[in-house]
């Protein structure tokens, strides 16, 4: 389903290790580049199939080469940053230059699904019919669409399986802490604030009319609907 022919532009150049074994492991093309003026020497001919840009290191060069990605022609997606736990605040201004994140030190199975999702996005699939509905909200189980109202919404593996979580269980409050060890895993490396960048995600992307239905319970967690929590 996720027939990558195009390459992969991964940041930095040198690779990290542990970037280079997962990709070459999944079989995947990729070229490392170092700054934005390097990108455009090596851009394929056929273009870029999606980027993996680690922002951890020098963040401004990082960010310019996403910038340069999303200013070309055909503005490349998907952009999968990797991000330290400090850089998560710095994130909400730059919504449109990534399509998803992951924090580092990553596990390489997270990132491997999150990579899939996001190259999977960007083709065209029939799917399965088992769907997630709650008021105006509508998940497709197997083909990992949603929609509110009618509109599609275009989410990451780790917002969307949020979201899916939440909506499979309205009305309930879930911790930060529970949040994490059911959509994000055991073995997640990161911290409660992950789920506050999904959600407030999440909550932009349902938009204005429908942002409440993502329900913060004060000094507890969240819900999606109200809960007995709330009057």
């Amino acid at each position: 389903m996720i027939g990558v022919v195009r390459p992969l532009l991964v940041h930095p150049n040198p690779v990290p290790p542990e970037v280079a074994q997962l990709l070459d492991l999944s079989t995947r093309p990729w070229v490392g580049v170092a700054n934005a003026a390097e990108l455009v020497a090596a851009t394929p001919t056929n273009g870029w199939g999606g980027a993996i840009i680690q922002t951890d290191g020098d963040a401004e060069r990082a960010f310019a080469i996403c910038e340069a990605l999303r200013a070309l022609e055909t503005p490349v997606a998907p952009i999968v940053l990797l991000v330290s736990g400090r850089q998560l605040d710095d994130l909400a201004t730059r919504d449109a230059l990534f399509d998803d994140f992951c924090l580092t030190p990553f596990h390489p199975r997270e990132l491997e699904r999150r990579l899939d999702h996001a190259l999977w996005r960007e083709g065209e699939d029939e799917g399965g019919s088992e769907l997630v509905v709650y008021e105006d909200l509508v998940l497709n189980v197997d083909t990992y669409e949603a929609a509110v109202a009618g509109r599609s919404l275009e989410l990451t593996y780790m917002e969307y399986e949020l979201l899916r979580y939440l909506a499979s269980n309205p009305g309930r409050v879930f911790t930060r802490e529970v949040l994490l060890s059911q959509v994000w895993g055991y073995d997640y490396f990161g911290g409660a604030r992950t789920v506050d960048v999904h959600i407030r995600r999440l909550r932009s992307k349902l938009g204005e009319e429908h942002a409440t239905m993502i329900q913060t319970v004060r000094s507890v967690g969240y819900s999606l609907g109200k809960s007995r929590w709330q009057a």
